[in-house]
């Protein structure tokens, strides 16, 4: 399969808490697993259903405690199994100090590679 990222995706063991920003659905915080994340998306896990096209706040954990405060927008959704989707999603206006943030780990995690 030909890869199309735009930007080499890490492996983080971390955790978001993700709410819908639309005034016509209450706010929810959801615990998801963060399966890859790059400069310009992430990819998780998680048990609740979310839209295709809809834009999330998000609080992401990494791998130093830092928390990045974003929006993504859901660009992917796959069911694994019962009760448990694999999405892919896009940085909505992240600035550049935090796409760099995530950038610095991407090049120490390659020299250690």
């Amino acid at each position: 399969m030909e890869e199309r990222r735009k930007n080499r995706r890490l492996e983080l063991s971390s955790k978001l808490l993700i709410k819908r920003l639309d005034a016509d659905h209450a706010a929810k915080e959801v615990n998801i697993d963060v399966l890859d994340v790059s400069k310009t998306g992430v990819g998780f896990r998680c048990s609740e259903p979310l839209e295709i096209g809809a834009v999330y706040e998000a609080s992401l954990t990494l791998w130093a405690k830092e928390v990045i405060h974003c929006f993504i927008e859901i660009t992917r959704m796959e069911m694994k199994e019962e009760n448990q989707y694999s999405y892919g999603s896009i940085f909505i206006g992240m600035t550049e100090v935090e796409a760099g943030r995530i950038e610095i780990y991407s090049t120490i995690d390659q020299m250690d590679t």
